[in-house]
């Protein structure tokens, strides 16, 4: 195929507001080494440009979650040398200011939502993301940038693995690890298939927020009386499970799974579930495409849908957003706000 130069369409506002002229270097919040939270500082970086594919997203929010952390200290790596300042960051939601020539689904100014993973050049922990067009989504009109940029990530997790699930009406399926990222979304995309939900949650504010989201039931894998909340909830047995965590917790709640059963996790769960003849384990890795945002898209216009964000950090403080993830036990997602209060509401 010959090569394609790209042709960047541009738009006004923020640092490309200049018609031609270099963009100002954008704020960033990288690291110069792997480490700690403290290793994550703010950057001043060159604007990335979109090749042919792809579109510049002028980001208002940015969402924060453990696969960051792995990203940051280098537990996660691709093989090769790491190029620094590394961005982190997997997702966000803003503003298309630029595209390539190839894109076709985007115009100028649409309000968008992104996953992309590995970024060659850099993450969302920045005012400015360059993304894969494939890999980009038209914002519902029921939600905010603000909430978008906390969903996509945890969104297209959470409707992949109860897509993977085969949900069959009226059955009892449980969510492990409910009160998280993820869970919070998986509940609300499950109560919406005819099934019983039962979600895992420790403490009463998880307990109130899972319950609140559409849980049918809720048990807490931490008590000694698992068993008999279990027995409660499920008398006739479980007969598929969304595990979003591991461990001991996670094996007791599976005993309780029919014959047959199907349990479905993320890629990166540790410790992974272990194999039982009597169940059918599988594992999934989320996919960023047009058609799995399309679907995102449809999940997400409900107006009674909600994105649960424990809370919002300055892109500065990126750091502090890091420590918090340290402390684990969140309810819903951590975000970094990015640029001016309120702006492209």
């Amino acid at each position: 195929m010959p090569a394609v130069k790209a042709k960047i369409h541009h738009r006004g506002p923020g640092a490309l507001r200049r018609n031609g002229r270099a963009p100002r270097p954008m704020q960033a919040a990288a690291v110069d080494r792997f480490g700690p939270p403290s290793s994550l500082t703010p950057h001043r970086l060159p604007v990335p440009k979109p090749g042919p594919h792809e579109v510049l997203i002028e980001l208002n929010t940015v969402g924060v979650g453990s696969w960051d952390a792995s990203i940051r200290d280098g537990a996660w790596r691709k093989p090769g040398r790491a190029h620094f300042p590394l961005v982190p960051g997997t997702d966000g939601a803003g503003t298309v200011v630029a595209k390539g020539a190839r894109v076709r689904r985007f115009k100028l100014g649409d309000r968008v939502y992104a996953y992309e993973f590995g970024n060659k050049q850099g993450g969302f922990y920045a005012e400015f993301a360059v993304v894969d067009a494939d890999h980009v989504g038209h914002v519902p009109q029921t939600l905010s940038l603000a909430e978008a940029g906390a969903v996509a990530t945890t969104g297209l997790t959470a409707l992949q693995g109860i897509t993977s699930l085969r949900l069959r009406r009226g059955e009892t399926m449980l969510i492990f690890g409910a009160s998280g990222a993820v869970g919070t979304m998986a509940i609300q995309f499950s109560a919406r298939r005819n099934v019983r939900v039962i979600a895992t949650a420790s403490g009463a504010a998880a307990q109130r927020l899972v319950r609140a989201l559409g849980a049918d039931a809720v048990v807490d894998a931490r008590s000694d009386t698992l068993a008999e909340q279990l027995r409660r909830a499920a008398p006739s047995g479980i007969g598929a499970v969304l595990a979003l965590g591991g461990g001991e917790e996670l094996e007791r709640c599976l005993d309780f799974v029919r014959t047959g059963g199907r349990v479905v996790h993320p890629n990166g769960i540790e410790p992974a579930p272990k194999p039982r003849p009597t169940l059918r384990i599988k594992t999934f890795d989320a996919v960023a495409t047009p058609e799995a945002f399309a679907r995102l898209h449809r999940a997400l216009s409900s107006r009674e849908i909600r994105v649960p964000v424990a809370a919002t950090y300055p892109l500065a403080k990126a750091d502090d957003a890091h420590r918090r993830l340290r402390k684990g036990h969140i309810l819903g997602r951590l975000a970094l706000r990015v640029g001016s209060e309120g702006r492209h509401a």
